[in-house]
């Protein structure tokens, strides 16, 4: 499992932290923001593969900011994921 943190820009959260086995989503959490709304994110996505959130919530919109929490949670997962395929790719080559 690995564990990912994130500094998200333009949304109230101040961070986002997240574990990915593999792809698949076991737990996120942010730090500030709306909890109510946050924690429905979480429970939602467990358990769910990154790729097909990150693509669900990419471009969500929050009072006209042009991002939100969920839209800064994709921009998160995905780098997230593309860590995980770097740190795979290093591995094979060496």
């Amino acid at each position: 499992m690995r564990r990912f943190e994130f500094t998200p820009r333009g949304i109230c959260a101040r961070k986002i932290t997240f574990e990915l086995e593999g792809d698949v989503i076991q737990d996120v959490k942010f730090m500030g923001g709306c909890p109510g709304n946050q924690s429905a994110i979480a429970r939602l996505i467990k358990g769910k593969k990154a790729g097909e959130i990150a693509d669900i919530l990419e471009g969500n919109d929050c009072g006209g900011r042009g991002t939100s929490c969920a839209d800064q949670l994709s921009k998160a997962l995905k780098l997230g994921l593309e860590k995980i395929q770097a740190d795979a790719a290093a591995g094979a080559e060496a």
